[in-house]
């Protein structure tokens, strides 16, 4: 992999973005934890083929609202959502959602790599057999396409029968963004992705979350700003469960409407 290339496609206004240009959507969510209060609503639309971050302080709400997107805060017995979220277009709250079937087109990256103690191969078409794919050339395919596409298969081809768990954390965390993407999502969630990783897997992940959006919506927690500033298109500031500014990455960081945004991104607190 190569140097970040600079992106040529034109910048899309986030405050008037149109329907054809959204993927992801928030109007008045707000989420609570039993009688608490995490999410105070939230209205904001995520662009298609973009890298959106949410930034802000540990805490704050950020990963909790990426949850939201592939409805993972479901499994919280007390959690209740009020508002609306959107995936191009179609509501994806209420019960009559099939949980099952979003996840498959809102694919998930968490901040540990967490490889199954299976090989490389089986990791990769875990996603694939649960949908019921047995075809060996299928598979193959797949595996060889998502591989690829997480920037590791010239590292791993000759020993995809090798347990996963022999990888580098750098290689694992890539392998787990193969089996996300194998099964060919709409959006790809990336909670803190490089946290638990050292500086050159960093670069690796930041340079592949950049190719990603060719193919992918992609949306990213990150507590570190520079990280934000370096991959990101557009950035959200969460502070204390709310949206506080969202805006162009470049103008966000140089030219913060708010107040909080300013002191947050210049260090005063956070």
């Amino acid at each position: 992999m190569g140097l970040m290339t600079q992106d040529k496609r034109p910048q899309l206004n986030v405050h008037q973005l149109p329907e054809a240009d959204t993927a992801l959507e928030t109007e008045g969510l707000s989420l609570f934890y039993g009688d608490k209060q995490a999410l105070f609503d939230i209205t904001m639309r995520i662009p298609r083929h973009r890298v959106t971050a949410l930034i802000g302080p540990s805490g704050c709400g950020k990963s909790t609202l990426l949850r939201c997107f592939n409805r993972m805060n479901d499994l919280v017995d007390t959690c209740r959502i009020d508002g609306n979220l959107r995936l191009n277009g179609e509501s994806i709250t209420g019960n009559s959602i099939d949980v099952a079937a979003l996840r498959r087109r809102i694919g998930m990256v968490f901040q540990r790599p967490n490889p199954f103690p299976k090989s490389i191969y089986e990791n990769v078409v875990y996603g694939l057999r649960l949908q019921g794919i047995s075809e060996r050339r299928m598979l193959d395919e797949a595996v060889e396409r998502a591989l690829r596409a997480a920037a590791l298969w010239h590292e791993v081809k000759d020993r995809l029968r090798d347990n996963a768990l022999k990888l580098s954390s750098g290689q694992q965390q890539r392998l787990v963004i193969a089996r996300a993407i194998a099964i060919e999502p709409e959006v790809l969630l990336l909670d803190e992705p490089t946290s638990a990783l050292d500086p050159i897997s960093t670069l690796t992940i930041e340079e592949l979350i950049s190719e990603l959006k060719q193919h992918y919506t992609v949306l990213l927690v990150t507590h570190n700003m520079q990280q934000a500033a370096r991959v990101s298109d557009y950035t959200a500031f969460i502070h204390e469960g709310a949206l506080i500014e969202y805006d162009n990455t470049d103008t966000l960081f140089t030219s913060p409407r708010q107040r909080r945004t300013e002191d947050y991104i210049t260090g005063r607190y956070g």
